[in-house]
């Protein structure tokens, strides 16, 4: 089912005993990470935090710890405003498990999803005229609901802020790291329009507060909002943001999906709940929202405007650095009558994201191997932050197969940001670390099975020689052809036992 809103989907996460309550008083600086963090290590539950103190009263300082190239890195003080309470609630962890993020999703598992992408990108070609007609309902009806819709009024409009009445120090923001810059909204819905065509994306790009109406805007340099900023910047003119917190948490998965640059994130939110996402105008930009969210923060970025963002503690692990990024000026901010604040938080793995990430990779299986075909399954392993490690199945058929997948991986959308792969063959269950560390070592030659290149990584990969540029590996950890690569030995066979034998240990087990 599709969520009436986020609180919705709280209330579900509730009556699924998905769900804490914690009344106790705690501090978004830190505190609050700290608890959540060892609750999603011990695979807990979702939380929500009704007692929120403390505020940030002094932005600014410097912390000298966080220096990074000469830059002093603006951070909160470390010792919260006493005696104040925020009136907003704070949710974490909510799609912290693979049930949670599927239940994010509407669906009792989210390889569902896969299904029907899948469905729709190879349907069954009809056989007749009549197969067609029979088959023309279940097509449609997964369509019909599929693009946005426009209304008046939402419930992400029932209280507005404008102009002075804007103090985004009013919201519990959380203060992650002890390192951090300061504090950080890290479940932001970031809606932009393309300044030439006018085609809206969404993106989740973390934002730091700088002071009462102003945040740092992490526009990566690969990032579709990064795009739309330079092409404000070609036209001499300032581009408007709406950033948006709440709603279906679908929102939140779209956000993060590698979709073609031809799909709407929207739409694709309203085809994964079955639903359309009704979208209201925001109160001072010409931007659209989706009515059921909890928090809006509207304005605007001048693209000739940098301030000094970070350090943030990042899901890479470590703390990506300091550096100059965009401004978003904060015009109004809306809100529901009583909203609660949606946040996550990122660090070493496993985190939240990893569930987020790993339904990304299982949604979008058919997308890929309708580019890749031969690909059979891919792991991108949680532990690794996803950009690091592919290991991958393949239906093998000639020598230096392996080769032509690493390659195609490397120019495939954001897969093209991956370090390292691995090629395994059909029968290698990737999703099986020790399958797939017992393959590595017994079918990959060194000095044979290596593909060493370059290109593109993530622009928070520290360990590169160069800022978004460094090297790749590939490993071909399939069986030998005879002859592939000058490979001329007779290849052995894989041990396993005879299905007859397995049959009939099978039929006695129980009496063993």
């Amino acid at each position: 089912m599709a969520y009436n809103d986020y609180q919705h989907f709280l209330q579900v996460l509730e009556e699924k005993n998905e769900l804490k309550r914690i009344q106790h008083p705690v501090s978004p600086y830190l505190e609050i990470t700290e608890i959540s963090d060892r609750f999603i290590k011990q695979n807990g539950p979702a939380l929500l935090f009704e007692n929120v103190e403390g505020h940030h009263h002094r932005l600014g300082t410097i912390n000298p710890k966080s220096a990074v190239m000469g830059h002093p890195s603006i951070h909160p003080d470390a010792i919260p405003e006493g005696g104040k309470k925020y009136p907003y609630p704070v949710a974490m962890n909510a799609m912290g498990s693979r049930k949670r993020m599927s239940l994010a999703l509407s669906c009792s598992d989210f390889e569902e999803h896969a299904e029907r992408l899948n469905h729709l990108l190879k349907p069954d070609m009809p056989t007749g005229p009549l197969d067609a007609i029979l088959k023309l309902p279940g097509l449609l009806g997964e369509l019909k609901n599929v693009p946005p819709k426009r209304v008046k009024t939402g419930i992400c409009q029932e209280r507005v802020y404008r102009g002075d009445e804007v103090n985004l120090l009013d919201l519990p923001v959380l203060t992650c790291w002890p390192e951090d810059g300061g504090p950080f909204i890290t479940l932001p819905l970031v809606f932009t329009h393309n300044p030439a065509t006018g085609k809206r994306n969404v993106g989740m790009y973390r934002v730091q507060i700088h002071d009462k109406n102003t945040c740092g805007m992490h526009w990566q340099i690969h990032k579709t909002g990064m795009e739309h900023m330079r092409t404000a910047e070609e036209k001499d003119s300032k581009i408007e943001v709406a950033v948006v917190l709440g709603g279906d948490p679908v929102y939140n998965f779209c956000a993060i999906s590698p979709l073609p640059p031809e799909i709407d994130e929207m739409l694709f939110a309203g085809f994964l709940r079955k639903q359309r996402v009704e979208l209201v105008k925001c109160k001072t930009v010409d931007v659209e929202v989706p009515a059921d969210a909890e928090i809006v923060l509207e304005g605007y970025i001048d693209p000739a405007e940098r301030q000094l963002e970070g350090p943030f503690g990042d899901h890479t692990g470590y703390y990506s650095l300091a550096s100059d990024f965009p401004v978003f000026h904060v015009t109004c901010v809306t809100t529901r009558e009583k909203p609660v604040y949606p946040a996550t938080i990122v660090g070493v793995p496993p985190m939240e994201d990893g569930w987020m990430g790993k339904a990304v990779e299982r949604i979008f299986m058919p997308m890929i191997q309708l580019t890749v075909p031969e690909i059979v399954d891919m792991n991108l392993p949680i532990e690794s932050c996803f950009h690091n490690i592919a290991f991958v199945s393949i239906k093998k058929r000639f020598p230096g197969h392996a080769y032509k997948v690493m390659n195609a991986i490397w120019g495939l959308g954001q897969l093209a940001f991956t370090k390292m792969v691995y090629i395994f063959d059909a029968d290698c269950d990737v999703q099986n670390i020790d399958e797939v560390l017992f393959r590595i070592g017994a079918n990959c030659d060194p000095g044979r099975d290596v593909l060493m290149s370059r290109g593109p990584v993530d622009q928070l990969d520290h360990a590169s020689h160069w800022e978004s540029f460094g090297g790749k590996i590939g490993f071909d950890c399939t069986h030998k052809l005879p002859g592939e690569l000058g490979f001329n030995r007779d290849y052995p066979k894989l041990i396993k036992m005879s299905e007859d034998v397995k049959r009939k240990v099978d039929s006695i087990w129980d009496q063993l």
